[in-house]
């Protein structure tokens, strides 16, 4: 049994607490309730951009050893039959496509390339060695990606691990003894979080495996040794006993989504972070209080029965008599996206400061244009919280951009008016109207902190939610995933659902209470420039059960049908010939029943149902190979023994789906 008794909340990993309490209302009126599941967009937003989103990614083009022709087409149809809902324990797909488990939790990839145990043995360090546990963000880089190719047989498969099942993943559950925990119990749970790169080619008879041996494969832990990079490097508030001068951390966790960098490396984000920490002092810093973090821990790491620092860190009480003899501030060096090279196996991670800390969702960035700053988008997956873009300062150049392009720039937020227009609310102190803001609110209190102002522009960046409090940004119902449409450069985010807003509370962007369900939401920087301070809004689709209609300038739209009900949309993602793929993490209950992936046509709003999975999983992360005649779909936290039923524990695992005739996925 646990030491202590823990929050039940903490015992559902989806759990977020509501932490804004600032109340942002910055709008004149809402909608009223005859306009629930409608936009309130007048009209079509935005023009057509008039090229391709670039994500690292030569081209579309075949692989110059296949036959295929090429994909680089601008179809968005949706050419195959909508698959019913569906409770079985198994992956359904489409007439005319296969699909088969691959790289299930557990599956050795490298070092010593330790035998996945079905009895739960395997040590912590054979799990520093396997495919960590509930797969989630994923993205195929070609083999050849560096130079100039697009391979689609051969290439790095990187994905994260966002947390785990204690249960699957010991032999009998956490166990504790004299109220600690066994240390290797927690050095397994450690090493099943974090990112794994794994090195794939597909075989002449088109199956694919892993490349054993390869200096590629490689797991990033909740462990490894990382930079702090950024403005935040060198900052007081993230001294430690590991780190006196503020410029190193290590590992990272509950990484959700991901980001690839039009330089072709891995942005891993860092979610729900707050609840691997716990803090016993009578008060806690506003740097953790406005992300919640409790007295208690999820996994009791902290607990450890050894005096390792590798598990004392997981307290951030106040114990030594500075900030360099404990780790009271250890949970600030988490909240970031994390920058990891796949093609450079020895390089270490870099936590990259100036996109704001939160609880990120993943990142999405805009086209890469030579000459011209680089743009990128990130939600903060929690009720009330935010949509954030980071505009670098410096412009953006094919054959030199690195990560330093994310270490200086300006991050803004986002406010949804509620006439369909928008506002990018800078949050920088150099800023004349943030700056007024800050001084106008000093000596009150924003939610739940008393406000006594920021030190400096790495402070704002380490209180990026509080900072947003203060600039007046919009509360969405969970902002998670984001996607950049290739062909109009429209941006789209998941709202997941926020079943806390109440009448009172409902705006223009999230206009339902107790939003259950959730809906997609989109928009059009100004002039077509992501650079833009101002965008044009509207709300693509309202998940919801059969007949939910979105409306624009009072037609339907959308109507949502047996081929195509869902809710809680999550994961997004636009393929290389532009068809949008919606991921759904939510209710498994009648109509929608099993989790599933839909396709969507940006332009027309056909939707259809592509894919469902196996009973009580979240299909999370999508990606394919350039080519779109592969695709890889994660299956996270099956409840059923799956992908293999003579297994006595549930593994999560990727799915590769294929078309029978070889043809292009969706078309």
């Amino acid at each position: 049994m646990a030491k202590h008794d823990l929050d039940p909340n903490y015992l559902d990993p989806n759990y977020e607490p509501v932490v804004n309490h600032t109340e942002n209302t910055p709008f004149h009126q809402v909608l009223s309730a005859r306009m629930q599941r409608r936009t309130v967009m007048k009209g079509s937003v935005g023009a057509a951009l008039a090229s391709v989103m670039g994500l690292g990614l030569a081209g579309c083009g075949s692989d110059s050893n296949d036959s295929t022709t090429s994909s680089n087409v601008s179809s968005t149809d949706i050419g195959f039959r909508a698959v019913p809902t569906s409770t079985a324990n198994e992956v359904v797909v489409p007439e005319g496509y296969s699909s088969e488990a691959f790289l299930p939790w557990g599956t050795p990839i490298t070092g010593s390339y330790p035998a996945y145990k079905p009895d739960g043995t395997n040590t912590g360090a054979e799990q520093e060695q396997q495919m960590g546990m509930h797969h989630d963000g994923v993205h195929f880089f070609p083999i050849d990606l560096k130079a100039g190719g697009n391979s689609s047989s051969e290439g790095l498969l990187v994905m994260n691990h966002e947390y785990i099942n204690q249960g699957a993943l010991h032999a009998n559950g956490a166990t504790y003894v004299n109220d600690m925990r066994p240390a290797d119990e927690v050095r397994k749970e450690i090493a099943a979080h974090g990112v794994s790169v794994v090195h794939i080619k597909r075989d002449t008879n088109g199956k694919w495996d892993i490349v054993f041996g390869s200096p590629f494969n490689r797991r990033i832990t909740g462990n490894t040794e990382m930079d702090i990079r950024g403005p935040v490097r060198g900052y007081s508030k993230l001294i430690t006993k590991y780190s006196p001068d503020a410029t190193e951390t290590r590992g990272t966790l509950n990484n959700c989504a991901m980001g690839p960098t039009p330089w072709g490396t891995y942005l891993a984000a860092e979610e729900n972070w707050h609840g691997y920490f716990a803090n016993g002092d009578a008060t806690q810093p506003r740097e953790q209080t406005r992300h919640g973090v409790g007295s208690s821990s999820r996994y009791d790491w902290e607990l450890a029965d050894s005096a390792a620092d590798q598990y004392v860190r997981f307290n951030v009480s106040t114990i030594g008599a500075t900030a360099a003899d404990d780790y009271r501030n250890e949970a600030n060096t988490y909240g970031y996206m994390v920058e990891i090279d796949p093609f450079t196996p020895e390089s270490k991670p870099q936590k990259r400061t100036a996109l704001g800390r939160f609880g990120h969702e993943g990142v999405i960035f805009a086209p890469a244009r030579e000459g011209k700053p680089v743009v990128c988008y990130s939600g903060d997956d929690s009720r009330f919280e935010y949509i954030y873009k980071f505009v670098s300062s410096k412009p953006y150049y094919a054959a030199t951009a690195g990560g330093y392009l994310l270490d200086e720039g300006t991050l803004y937020v986002a406010r949804f008016n509620d006439d369909g227009s928008g506002d990018w609310l800078s949050l920088d102190l150099d800023d004349a109207d943030f700056a007024a803001k800050v001084a106008a609110a000093e000596g009150t209190q924003v939610g739940d902190v008393q406000f006594d102002g920021f030190e400096n522009q790495a402070d704002v960046l380490l209180n990026t939610r509080l900072a947003a409090d203060i600039a007046g940004a919009t509360p969405m119902d969970r902002p998670e995933w984001g996607a950049v449409d290739p062909n109009s450069g429209q941006v789209y985010f998941t709202l997941t659902n926020n079943s806390r807003r109440t009448e009172e509370q409902v705006n223009a962007a999230n206009p339902n209470a107790n939003n259950r369900t959730g809906h997609i939401i989109r928009w059009s920087e100004e002039g077509n420039d992501h650079t833009a301070t101002s965008f044009d809004w509207d709300i693509f689709v309202f998940a919801g059960e059969q007949g939910t209609e979105t409306v624009v300038d009072d037609e339907v739209i959308v109507s949502l049908t047996d081929d195509n009900i869902f809710n809680s949309p999550d994961g997004l993602w636009f393929d290389y010939n532009g068809r949008l793929w919606i991921q759904t993490d939510g209710s498994d209950a009648a109509p929608y029943q099993n989790n599933m992936m839909l396709a969507a046509n940006p332009e027309t709003r056909e939707i259809k149902r592509f894919f469902v999975g196996p009973v009580g999983c979240e299909v999370t992360g999508v990606v394919s190979t350039p080519d779109v005649k592969t695709m890889f779909v994660n299956i996270q936290h099956p409840d059923g023994n799956w992908p293999d039923s003579s297994d006595p524990r549930p593994r999560d695992a990727t799915v590769i789906v294929t078309k029978d005739d070889g043809g292009v996925i969706g078309a």
